[in-house]
């Protein structure tokens, strides 16, 4: 084995200068030109504030700048957002919760999406003629020009559909996007749109601060990451990997995305209509979500637009990464329109990730790596330890987000940003948690392999170390349904820059 000190200076070499490996918010070609289908993130974990449930949160529409009305990011009508749920370990969905939205305009003669002040609005000059109206601080207020509602159906295996609304027809009501203070109370309409249903299912959409963080602009110059307190670029020190902060820029920081949410009774997810221990195969459940249009749109405004011919899948969404990380460009348009059954044909880019033989054939094998094929990255697309229970079924391979239900949530206060590799059972990549932080976690696990850290050639200070230096979200989460920070405010957002306090060095 080589020396620390020659370790470092090679993986200084090779850091400074290998591909990418995190996300961009845009997946594949299709969502970079389809982006309210792009799926930003999904997030499932056991709800802290009741066990009993599951929390999935499907982000879409990236990098939203707060600041840019005048419509403020509405849903897209003309989508199905669709989380969906394996608990037979067949990679097929046995559970799907539709999501379908619809927008109004209360003031169609306005230019802009929101507008209000104060508690009694504005009067024209000499007149009582009301032209603009109070602050928006509740769904009534007319002031809420681009109104959305939405209906939430769960679809069973056998096609039986379900309306979850509370009294059969009642719509929900979607968060917009924070204007400012002057427009509306944003945290008043957050409160207002968390829903609870006599299923004691809970749901929420709307517009709220991303949770996702990076150094995106040093990831996307070929990896060029900060050279922080070790002296190697993209390695930290022990003190910065356990430190609460971030020591280079989040480029995510200020940015909105749009959140769909639900809660579920464990007992209505598996297979056996139970809350499972740990230990059961029918604990884990598979989790993924996808965007869908209708084959054909036909736009004729003002009237709405028409849908024609079945559904096709824009794109779908398991585990972080992957379609970043693991499938080559060539791929990833068929990757986002397949089901996760249909992903032994993508088992080359699961098993041996392109990235790793790059790493290879550039420094001819200078940071040390598991052979092919990689089957420490098995618990990523089967159902496996130590995610899954002995036992279960392992499914064929496939791209989904992998929960035992049976594993409770760790206090907050106790979160390892590292999930399971830090010790933390509760952690990604068992399901996903908001915390968690997925850029240092794939790092190590898909190019460190400290899943299997038994090879030649692996330094834990190197292998184990792999981070951006983004270690925390920009924004606090709350401690109850739905978890989302609220958005930026669009009058005093800021997004914090490399150079500045908290936004890492620029070397």
């Amino acid at each position: 084995m080589k020396s620390l000190k020659g370790a470092l200076w090679i993986g200084a070499l090779l850091l400074g200068s290998t591909v990418a490996t995190a996300s961009n918010h845009r997946e594949a070609p299709i969502t970079g030109l389809d982006h309210k289908a792009d799926i930003t993130d999904l997030y499932a974990f056991v709800s802290f504030d009741d066990p009993t449930k599951v929390t999935m949160i499907m982000n879409v529409d990236p990098l939203l700048e707060p600041a840019n009305g005048p419509t403020l990011f509405p849903f897209d009508p003309d989508l199905y957002y669709e989380i969906k749920i394996d608990n037979d370990h067949d990679a097929l969905a046995d559970l799907t919760f539709r999501f379908r939205f619809k927008t109004q305009y209360q003031l169609p003669g306005v230019y802009t999406a929101v507008a209000g002040v104060g508690d009694a609005g504005a009067n024209a000059p000499g007149t009582n003629d009301l032209v603009v109206p109070p602050q928006i601080r509740s769904f009534d207020n007319p002031g809420l020009n681009q109104r959305q509602t939405y209906r939430v159906v769960m679809i069973e295996e056998n096609g039986r559909q379900r309306l979850m609304n509370p009294n059969g027809t009642q719509r929900f009501f979607a968060l917009p996007g924070n204007a400012g203070p002057r427009t509306m109370d944003y945290e008043a309409l957050y409160e207002q749109a968390v829903y609870r249903t006599a299923d004691g299912v809970s749901v929420f959409a709307g517009t709220v601060d991303d949770p996702f963080w990076i150094d995106l602009g040093a990831a996307f110059d070929t990896a060029n990451f900060r050279t922080l307190g070790s002296g190697v670029p993209g390695v930290l020190t022990a003190d910065e990997d356990a430190a609460a902060m971030n020591f280079a820029s989040d480029h995510v920081s200020g940015f909105a995305v749009n959140a769909i949410a639900i809660e579920v009774p464990i007992e209505m997810l598996t297979a056996s209509g139970r809350i499972e221990p740990a230990t059961s195969p029918d604990a884990t459940i598979g989790i993924w979500g996808t965007t869908s249009r209708n084959r054909m749109t036909i736009r004729r405004s003002p009237r709405p637009a028409a849908q024609v011919g079945g559904l096709r899948q824009i794109q779908r969404f398991g585990n972080p990464l992957i379609n970043e990380l693991v499938i080559g460009i060539g791929s990833k348009d068929r990757y986002s329109m397949e089901s996760p059954h249909s992903d032994e044909q993508f088992a080359g880019f699961y098993l041996d990730p392109p990235i790793v033989k790059i790493v290879e054939a550039l420094y001819g094998g200078a940071l040390a790596v598991p052979s092919a094929p990689r089957l420490d990255l098995l618990p990523l697309v089967t159902y496996a330890a130590p995610i899954a229970a002995a036992g279960t079924p392992a499914g064929p391979i496939a791209d989904l987000m992998r929960l035992n239900t049976g594993v409770p949530p760790t206090p907050m206060e106790s979160i390892s940003r590292l999930g399971l590799i830090g010790g933390d059972a509760a952690g990604y990549p068992n399901g996903r948690r908001l915390q968690d932080d997925v850029v240092d976690i794939t790092l190590r696990v898909a190019v460190g392999g400290v899943l299997a850290p038994d090879f030649a050639g692996f330094v834990p200070e190197i292998n184990g170390r792999l981070g951006d230096g983004v270690n925390v979200n920009d924004a606090n989460f709350r401690d109850t349904f739905p978890y989302l920070a609220s958005a930026p405010s669009g009058r005093d957002r800021r997004h914090i820059d490399p150079g500045e306090p908290g936004g890492g060095p620029i070397d």
